[in-house]
């Protein structure tokens, strides 16, 4: 068995508390999803979101989704000029079984990101 990283962000229209739930569960299920895990194969979550979300912490929704058991951590994602704003990122640590290189997914405007590796 192998540790693999696997990276992800979704955008959000507005910094309120439910869309932010909604989005980052979106995000988790659509890696869950593309990568055939459980949960127990997951070992730790780090989210980042921009400095213009602020109206609740994305690993709610992780709890929410019943990973009450994972280690989550939330942080503010550097500033830079021009950057891509109300965006959530996350950073997923998992067991993982096969050679296989894992999905890694973007989501709504976060596709600009990464278009090189982005899975949808």
């Amino acid at each position: 068995m192998h540790i693999k990283a696997i990276r992800g962000a979704i955008t959000v229209e507005e910094n309120t508390r439910q869309e932010i739930l909604d989005k980052t569960k979106t995000l988790l299920r659509a890696i869950i999803e593309k990568n055939s895990l459980r949960r127990e194969d997951i070992i730790s979550i780090i989210f980042t979101a921009t400095r213009d979300l602020d109206a609740v912490y994305p690993a709610v929704a992780a709890r929410e989704m019943g990973m009450t058991q994972v280690p989550l951590l939330c942080c503010q994602e550097m500033y830079v000029e021009g950057s891509l704003e109300k965006c959530i990122r996350v950073l997923i640590h998992v067991h993982w079984d096969d050679d296989k290189a894992p999905h890694h997914v973007y989501l709504e405007k976060a596709v600009n990101l990464r278009p090189d590796i982005a899975q949808t």
